[in-house]
């Protein structure tokens, strides 16, 4: 599990944000397989093709379809994270209460969002299934591929309601750090927490390693 700058306690919200946490890793994990996947098939494509003159079949529609679980299967583990790109120039500098208030009316907006996308995806993906849709070379049927991404939005409206509560809580109690919610972190933390992530060392650790390195030479 990575070290994230989320807040756990023994409260019924933790654990149900703990809980979600592993089915959104473990998708996030198939995702970074698939990607894999598709590189040993790329490098197949290219030796087949140049080597004996036996490109894979389908090649392309392979890869169209393994693209929707890579691009979607990770979006809910990185909303936990706090991953996705976001400007927080205001409300950075806001603390408390206002805070949390900004913070649950971006919650409920995406969540409205999501919420049409999922509902938007699952009809594309029922008209593929009732029609028989399929790609155009080797006649793969896309609705697998299409299901993917209803569910992986369905994940990610989960974790935004889990979000929600968490805000909605810190409002209420007026608490410095709200449970089961990515903080906003400043660079120094980002750049503590990646090189924790990278070397298993901390910040001041790497600090002194770059000195010594330095000394050396």
């Amino acid at each position: 599990m990575a070290s994230t700058s989320v807040r756990t306690d023994d409260s019924l919200l933790s654990k149900a944000d703990r809980q979600i946490f592993r089915i959104e890793s473990t998708l996030n994990l198939m995702a970074g397989l698939v990607v894999f996947t598709l590189m040993l098939l790329a490098v197949a494509q290219i030796i087949g093709r140049k080597v004996f003159n036996l490109p894979i079949p389908g090649f392309i529609d392979w890869v169209e379809q393994f693209m929707v679980v890579f691009a979607f299967l990770g979006v809910a583990y990185c909303q936990r994270l706090g991953g996705h790109i976001r400007m927080d120039i205001l409300i950075g500098r806001i603390r408390g209460r206002p805070l949390w208030l900004a913070e649950v009316v971006g919650v409920l907006l995406m969540m409205v969002a999501v919420a049409a996308l999922v509902y938007g995806s699952f009809l594309h993906f029922e008209r593929a299934l009732n029609i028989g849709d399929s790609t155009i070379d080797i006649a793969l049927p896309t609705w697998p591929a299409k299901l993917m991404v209803p569910i992986a939005l369905g994940l990610l409206w989960l974790r935004l309601l889990v979000q929600l509560i968490g805000y909605v809580r810190a409002f209420v109690n007026d608490d410095e750090v709200p449970i089961a919610v990515p903080m906003i972190e400043d660079a120094a933390a980002i750049a503590k927490r990646e090189a924790e992530e990278a070397m298993g060392l901390s910040l001041d650790e790497v600090i002194k390693l770059d000195k010594d390195e330095g000394t050396r030479s």
